[in-house]
């Protein structure tokens, strides 16, 4: 296989990154943009009992076509994905900003999410073929800057376009930076030639078809149970039964496929199997911070919900700054130790949570977060860096699929299981509540506590110590996903991964024309 690189000088390079950041933030941002805009769009289009579909829809759509698209951009290359991606998420903006009713836009959303899906699964595995492992953590650092300073400022960006605009430009700002982003994608993303295969590609459509299906009624199990309908009901088990019905059907499947969409061997290499596992824990413990944080500071700490994003923003200014900086320490240690490193800081730091003082202080839970911020740096981009670079080229959109679709599935299911441990606590602090007629639920709670005079100053201050127990169990449980990270990766990774030193890797990359070398055909391997 020829070098892993899709442009060879830095001077090339430039215009393919910020490509690749602008996709990086359309991908980022358009998942929580809508959040503050949603009582504006429900006045115009009505349909306040399914607008979660805005959200849970998108997400869905993204998570279930991350191995379809790995697959592909493995089998066809990355270009024509990423281009394809681009275009489907440009008119899945178009059509949103056009809709008519709640239902139109919500079924617009998912094809947002169809383009959103081969935006982050392709972004990601063109990086590290654009930079040797050793420049791997620079652009790794920049993708994740983007990604997080974009799902901070998206509800804010939001908000200010729904207030003083229209909500139909959340979507039609998408236009414009799409645009660019496909001109650089088209102009300047030029691919290493490959042999042309003896047989023509086969596509696994039924395998394909069989994974979407399981995921899509495995998240919809996950995002409406509880909400829409109790969690032992019979939609609820139903859909669970279903899904489970398919997964093995799956299994079965992709079995028998000559080119199976999920390959057996990205579970049976250790190395590849831990990183999925590691990563869908810790996609499972950052539903603590995004998801309740911001509850916690407004409801506990009496923040604005300005600054109640800003104790949570801060996590993105030590993340990215310890990604960068991580290569100095996996290249010592190895990737595997500096994770678990990362991840043994983030436990302690998940831990110390419910150890802050009631009500506290605004700057307690935001040092915390700087803190958490930095160990979760240290612990994802090694990872991700470090299982790239076991596998070629004509592997490393697969494995990268697969890495991100486990995190998305672990942030599903934390949402899920976190959001029923909350509202499990706050139901039985509230059976002693001083007063009757209190709400049951977290987010009912947070909407009492924003009116000072729909409960007496008692009962408030009772609610604001049930939301504490509350958020407290979130973290402990948490704490508990970064313990499920650390047994993955105790147990199950090696301890040093067997990295592909690849031609690229030298001072002086070839030319992605010419014929590879037997060399360069297989690989050596080191451990690192």
């Amino acid at each position: 296989m020829p070098a892993a690189h899709a442009t060879t000088t830095p001077r090339g390079r430039r215009p393919v990154v910020a490509a690749l950041m602008l996709g990086m933030a359309l991908a980022a941002i358009d998942g929580t943009i809508v959040s503050t805009a949603v009582p504006q769009i429900v006045g115009d289009l009505g349909g306040f009992t399914v607008f979660s579909w805005l959200f849970s829809g998108y997400l869905l759509a993204v998570t279930v076509t991350l191995p379809l698209y790995g697959k592909l951009s493995d089998t066809f290359g990355r270009k024509p994905v990423l281009i394809a991606g681009i275009i489907l998420f440009l008119v899945g903006s178009l059509l949103c900003a056009a809709a008519w009713n709640m239902a139109a836009l919500i079924a617009f959303r998912i094809v947002q999410g169809l383009g959103g899906g081969a935006l982050q699964g392709t972004i990601q595995t063109i990086a590290a073929d654009l930079y040797p492992l050793r420049e791997r953590p620079r652009i790794q650092a920049r993708l994740s800057t983007v990604w997080a300073t974009s799902s901070v400022a998206g509800p804010v960006a939001g908000g200010l376009l729904a207030g003083y605009a229209d909500w139909r430009w959340i979507f039609l700002i998408n236009l414009p930076v799409g645009a660019v982003a496909l001109w650089l994608v088209v102009r300047h993303l030029q691919e290493p030639s490959r042999p042309r295969p003896a047989t023509r590609p086969r596509v696994d459509w039924a395998g394909a078809l069989a994974v979407f299906a399981t995921g899509a009624l495995l998240l919809t199990a996950l995002v409406q149970g509880g909400v829409a309908w109790p969690w032992f009901s019979a939609p609820s088990l139903g859909l669970f039964g279903a899904s489970a019905l398919l997964a093995a059907l799956t299994v079965v499947i992709e079995r028998r496929a000559a080119e199976p969409i999920i390959p057996g061997w990205v579970w049976r290499r250790r190395t590849i199997a831990s990183v999925n596992l590691a990563l869908g824990a810790m996609g499972l413990l950052m539903v603590a911070p995004t998801v309740f944080l911001p509850t916690y500071a407004q409801s506990v700490l009496g923040l604005g919900p300005i600054a109640a994003g800003f104790v949570l923003s801060v996590m993105t200014l030590s993340w990215p700054v310890s990604a960068a900086f991580s290569d100095r320490v996996y290249n010592r240690i190895g990737f595997r130790r500096t994770a678990m490193l990362g991840m043994g800081a983030a436990l302690l730091i998940l831990l110390a949570f419910p150890l802050l003082p009631y009500p506290g202080e605004a700057w307690h839970p935001a040092l915390l977060m700087l803190l958490l911020g930095a160990a979760l740096g240290l612990f994802q981009l090694p990872l991700i860096v470090g299982v790239q670079s076991t596998v070629g080229w004509a592997e490393r959109g697969t494995t990268t699929a697969s890495v991100l679709f486990c995190r998305q599935v672990g942030q599903s299911i934390g949402a899920a299981l976190f959001g029923a441990i909350a509202n499990g606590v706050l139901a039985a602090r509230l059976l002693d509540a001083p007063v009757d007629g209190l709400p049951g639920d977290l987010d009912a709670v947070a909407r009492t506590l924003e009116d000072p005079g729909a409960v007496s100053s008692a009962a408030a201050e009772y609610l604001r110590r049930a939301v504490d127990a509350a958020v407290d169990h979130v973290y402990v449980g948490a704490a508990g996903a970064a313990a499920l990270a650390l047994l993955a990766l105790i147990t199950l990774a090696p301890r040093r991964f067997p990295v592909i030193t690849e031609p690229s890797d030298s001072p002086t990359a070839p030319d992605p024309a010419a014929t590879p070398t037997a060399s360069e055909a297989a690989p050596a391997r080191q451990d690192r």
